[in-house]
């Protein structure tokens, strides 16, 4: 086939704007009329847990590529070798500082800027801006959407949370300047219009309100331009183009059922669930999980932060036989039946990570694992939650994006700023710089 279109294609209907994977019919023509593929783009990830890590579950006991995995992962088995767990790190502005108490606010709110933030529960918040956004700046005019903010639970506007910080310290980790948070959406549809919307709000509303009334697709808007590229394409293309459309088809009716089913389960304390997500956790986190999957595939955006709860969190897991709120559990004294329960939390947690690098792994773009461009970090900026400590912190890299070589356990010098970690990060994504934040360097990742 001789059809070239732009990386930026999309198919287009009322409201609805379908950005598409990456196709062979994407790539530039070279001089012996062959396609030249250029280099796939590398994209980010940040995911955030709450409360620390019951640490010696997560901690491999020795370093380099012969580590066993920790007992906390044996739900990442499959990817092994697309890890790198990395030892020694600090977040240095989640000390008090004399500021007193507030870990939990202070571990969101430094986790992605390394600024300690102004201890004030009142509308005179001050942080720093976060690496996200430092990307987003920089590499965000590429894509169609700079970065995305997801999570499970909705962004604090204001309000007294830990210790005399504000909520917002404790509900937001993108900031885009040191007084502007980021709010995250944690709605499935809500990131879906994101996705596949025309970006003309009016258009995007009536076509979910006509979606919802007569009960169509959104691929019923883009149908007939989908059945004109696909005319154009070659075999590989348009299969390509078939599994992506049902991918596409299979989440959209998933969120479907979310709407559907919403307000007819009991509901779970201290889990603001907001209107139109699942009320079952894993199927929330899996979804979002899906969306990611689908903004990297169809390089909507390179640049995404995820929280699975807010600081603090006091959600019970009793599907996985914890009753006890998580936050209680994690002030266990050393007791060891609580840490018990905190380890099955922080498996849980992870069993729904590593259904997101099954997603990326399967992915699919020039002949190799959409993960072997993604760098995905995983973590939280409290290491024991009994202590509340803020260094050995509980941090792990998914992917090869960049060059990272996998598959590795590295332990860096003690109180090494988790920063160092950031300019790394922003110099494979192609972001010039040598500092961020209070980084005093970068980190070997190879």
């Amino acid at each position: 086939m001789n059809l070239q279109i732009s990386r930026r294609t999309a198919l287009r209907g009322l409201g609805a704007a379908l950005s598409l994977p990456l196709l062979e019919a994407m790539h530039p023509r070279n001089v012996y009329g062959g396609r030249t593929p250029d280099a796939p783009p590398t994209r980010m990830a940040f995911l955030y847990v709450p409360n620390g890590m019951h640490m010696p579950d997560w901690t491999p006991a020795t370093e380099g590529f012969d580590f066993e995995l920790p007992p906390a992962l044996e739900s990442m088995a499959d990817y092994r070798s697309d890890i790198t767990m990395l030892s020694g790190l600090a977040l240095d502005g989640g000390r008090s500082h004399g500021d007193g108490g507030g870990d939990h606010a202070r571990s969101v709110a430094s986790f992605l800027t390394g600024a300690h933030p102004k201890k004030t529960n009142g509308a005179d918040i001050e942080n720093g801006p976060s690496v996200d956004q430092a990307a987003a700046e920089k590499i965000g005019n590429k894509t169609r959407l700079p970065s995305l903010e997801l999570g499970l639970e909705r962004s604090a506007p204001a309000g007294r949370c830990d210790s005399g910080y504000s909520c917002v310290y404790t509900s937001n980790m993108s900031w885009r300047t040191p007084t502007s948070p980021v709010a995250k959406e944690t709605d499935p549809g809500s990131v879906f219009d994101r996705l596949f919307g025309n970006q003309q709000a009016a258009e995007t509303r009536r076509s979910r309100m006509l979606r919802d009334e007569y009960r169509k697709s959104i691929l019923d808007f883009v149908l007939e331009d989908a059945s004109a590229l696909r005319r154009e394409l070659g075999v590989n293309d348009k299969q390509k183009l078939d599994e992506y459309l049902f991918a596409v088809r299979q989440i959209e009716r998933r969120i479907n059922e979310a709407d559907k089913l919403h307000g007819q389960e009991p509901d779970v304390p201290d889990y603001p669930r907001p209107a139109g997500s699942p009320s079952d956790f894993a199927e929330h986190c899996r979804l979002m999980f899906d969306l990611m999957t689908l903004a990297f595939e169809t390089d909507s955006t390179r640049v995404i932060t995820f929280m699975f709860t807010n600081a603090g969190s006091n959600r019970s897991y009793k599907q996985v036989g914890v009753s006890d709120g998580h936050h209680s559990l994690s002030h266990h004294g050393r007791n060891a039946e609580k840490q018990a329960k905190i380890a099955k939390v922080n498996r849980y947690h992870l069993e729904q990570f590593s259904y997101l690098a099954g997603k990326l792994k399967a992915s699919q773009e020039q002949g190799q694992s959409l993960l072997k461009n993604c760098m995905v970090m995983y973590g939280s900026g409290i290491a024991d939650g009994d202590r509340h400590n803020h260094e050995d912190l509980p941090i792990m890299l998914l992917g090869q994006g960049g060059g990272v070589k996998s598959g590795q356990h590295r332990r860096y010098q003690r109180d090494t700023p988790l920063t160092n970690l950031y300019v790394s990060m922003l110099q494979k994504m192609g972001v010039e710089t040598d500092k961020f934040s209070d980084s005093t360097g970068s980190l070997d990742l190879s």
